[in-house]
């Protein structure tokens, strides 16, 4: 998005001037000015909005308090994350302007020190939103309040859109024996290597063909159960603290694995892998196999969890019996709107419950093609919510609202505590 040189002028045009004390801590117009700006170039709904700064100057008064309980309290922030948060923001403002001397100068500051301002607003939001958690996380709901709350809120409640649960068996297109022996060639290269005693972390640096973990020295750092696929967990788990493993097969490629910390819920490993060639697949192999395990369900030899748990390979799912969960959610229910196309017309394809879908090549964004298996285990018509059908969601958005009405009492308590005095900008 462009921004017209008139629309705002720059910080460094104006004198400064202080707009709030809160405590100890002084709020400068050309504070809430960077805000404004920030505001209005990552969200062009608000260029017009009269009240802008008279929210800026709120919340920023509200958060000058939170972050000096949260300084008492000794709340901690994943700097790392933080990090990143900061490069994806800077990047998203940096794209409404021309360049990057056009930005300094509306900003009146270079851009290193706007990287270090959009870096210290996102810590404090942090720190706060860390606070809150800290302060609700004993928050709960009784079922008296979630229906209280039902019956006050339905005639504002959205409409809960078609929901389906479903399971998946997963399965990469097996490689060509041609390739594995390739790839198994130079493992055992490697493996000789290791075996005459030169250092593993080095070897990994050289030779391993992960690039997430080769400049690491191999090292995936701690990893909690049932996170790796489960071939590559079973032989690291049998494993002692310093030991080596035999070449390991996955659907990768071969690996050798150094155990280096076991905990009773995961693993400190370090890996070499020797990829497979993915240009020399056999699909058509896979979707026989696949058609196989389909018709073993159908026929009643097997049921399609078990058959999840044998063969897929998507570890997450498998353990669950196949079952998708959406991120973050313990409801099995998801949206069918919000899947990519291809998955919407299998899915749509599936009306009775029970019903499995033919093996079908599915090309994620990212990653590698699979061929996959589904299977409907419920659906759930556009409907308004109701305690009978929804109790899960009400029972969240009851307790979020109870958490909310807590927090700002509390803030309104912090604030009697905290002399705040905000000076008229006009």
């Amino acid at each position: 998005m462009m921004m017209s040189a008139h629309c705002m002028a720059t910080a460094a045009d104006v004198p400064d001037r202080i707009v709030a004390i809160v405590g100890n801590e002084l709020i400068l117009k050309s504070e809430i000015d960077e805000r404004e700006l920030m505001a209005r170039a990552q969200f062009p709904d608000v260029k017009n909005d009269p009240q802008l700064r008279k929210r800026l100057v709120e919340n920023l008064v509200d958060q000058k308090i939170l972050l000096t309980k949260a300084k008492i309290d000794s709340v901690r922030v994943d700097e790392n994350a933080i990090d990143t948060m900061a490069s994806d923001r800077f990047s998203s403002i940096r794209a409404g302007f021309s360049s990057s001397s056009d930005m300094e100068s509306r900003f009146g500051k270079p851009i290193s020190r706007i990287k270090q301002d959009i870096r210290d607003d996102l810590r404090e939001q942090q720190l706060v939103d860390n606070l809150r958690r800290k302060h609700l996380k004993d928050v709960t709901v009784s079922y008296e309040e979630t229906l209280a709350f039902y019956r006050k809120a339905k005639g504002r409640l959205p409409e809960v859109p078609e929901g389906v649960s479903v399971s998946q068996i997963i399965k990469y297109p097996v490689i060509s024996e041609s390739a594995k022996g390739v790839a198994y060639r130079k493992i055992r290269d490697i493996q000789k290597r290791l075996q005459a005693g030169e250092d593993f972390a080095a070897l990994a640096s050289s030779t391993s063909e992960d690039p997430g973990s080769r400049s690491l020295g191999g090292d995936l750092g701690f990893v909690q159960k049932g996170e790796l696929v489960p071939s590559f967990e079973a032989a690291a788990y049998a494993l002692k603290p310093g030991q080596i493993s035999a070449p390991v097969e996955t659907r990768f490629g071969y690996h050798i694995i150094q155990l280096l910390e076991k905990e009773a819920n995961g693993i400190h490993v370090r890996h070499i892998l020797a990829l497979f060639d993915r240009n020399q697949q056999d699909a058509a192999k896979t979707i026989e196999l696949l058609n196989g395990v389909r018709a073993d369900i159908l026929a009643g030899k097997s049921t399609f969890a078990a058959m999840a748990e044998k063969y897929s390979d998507d570890p997450m799912s498998a353990k669950l019996g196949g079952r998708i969960k959406p991120t973050g959610s313990g409801d099995e229910l998801f949206d069918i709107s919000v899947l990519k196309p291809e998955l919407q017309k299998i899915i749509s394809g599936l009306k009775i419950t029970g019903e499995i879908s033919v093996p079908e090549r599915i090309t994620p964004a990212r990653g590698d093609a699979f061929i996959a298996l589904f299977q409907l285990n419920a659906r759930v018509a556009a409907h308004r919510m109701t305690p009978e059908q929804d109790f899960p969601k009400l029972e969240e958005l009851a307790g979020d609202e109870k958490r909310k009405a807590l927090f700002e009492a509390w803030l309104v308590k912090l604030k009697k505590e905290v002399l705040v005095r905000e000076m008229p900008e006009n």
